[in-house]
């Protein structure tokens, strides 16, 4: 007897997915690759995920992201969440943390569902019973309101690095992870900010930045890990077969 997510999605048909990706590539690939291995774990067989991929270049949409030019990355995010939507998508996924700073105006600007990178990791902490977690992320997602403010709105205690702290991960981000170089002594820095904030009564840790848990694991860190990629991407594939 086939298992009911998949009479559902054969009677049904998969939802065609639109991803806003390459912020950075290394994050995008991983991306690509949970959520077709997330669609063929529950379907079976040759299966795997339909998706409609706009890979921005990341070089001008970091330079405006520095540069506070949010006005800007938005523009370059609706134009291509437009352009997914008129090609057939029927959901939107944002392939990054930092750029859900313009979540309002995606969904403002298209007429498809936004799958928020934020609600679905504070969904799942939630579900484990946990409320106070520490955040690594870039600046702009660990120090302005848009990303730990909607943590906050859905009853978590959001805890952030020290200044200092907060600088080195988000250097080690743009200067390495984004680049595909992943270096043992970034590591354990990142394995020092994350017992700074256990000790400070986190709870669990969210990797909000896709390129984090290309440095870390579980095995980093003395509380648990909340991988917001790996979250994402599996709503994502609750939502296509839904």
């Amino acid at each position: 007897m086939l298992p009911v997510c998949r009479v559902l999605a054969y009677a049904r048909g998969m939802r065609l997915l639109g991803v806003l990706g390459g912020m950075s590539w290394t994050s995008t690939a991983e991306y690509y690759r949970l959520l077709n291995r997330g669609v063929a774990q529950r379907l079976g067989g040759l299966h795997s995920a339909r998706l409609l991929l706009h890979s921005v270049d990341f070089g001008p949409v970091a330079d405006m992201q520095h540069d506070g030019d949010w006005d800007g990355t938005a523009k370059v995010l609706v134009e291509a969440a437009q352009g997914l939507e008129a090609a057939g998508a029927e959901g939107l996924l944002v392939a990054t943390n930092t750029m859900h700073k313009v979540a309002d105006e995606l969904t403002g600007a298209t007429g498809i569902p936004l799958l928020h990178i934020a609600d679905a990791t504070a969904r799942r902490v939630l579900a484990d019973g946990r409320r106070t977690v520490g955040l690594l992320a870039t600046a702009f997602t660990m120090e302005q309101d848009f990303y730990t403010g909607r943590l906050r709105e859905l009853g978590l205690e959001v805890l952030v690095p020290e200044e200092d702290e907060r600088a080195d991960v988000h250097r080690i981000i743009y200067d390495e992870l984004v680049l595909d170089v992943v270096r043992d002594e970034s590591r354990e820095r990142y394995r020092e900010v994350m017992a700074g904030l256990a000790d400070r009564g986190a709870e669990g840790i969210i990797l909000g930045c896709t390129e984090i848990g290309l440095l870390v694991g579980e095995q980093d860190s003395p509380v648990p890990l909340y991988d917001t990629t790996t979250i994402h991407a599996e709503e994502a594939v609750d939502w296509m077969l839904g």
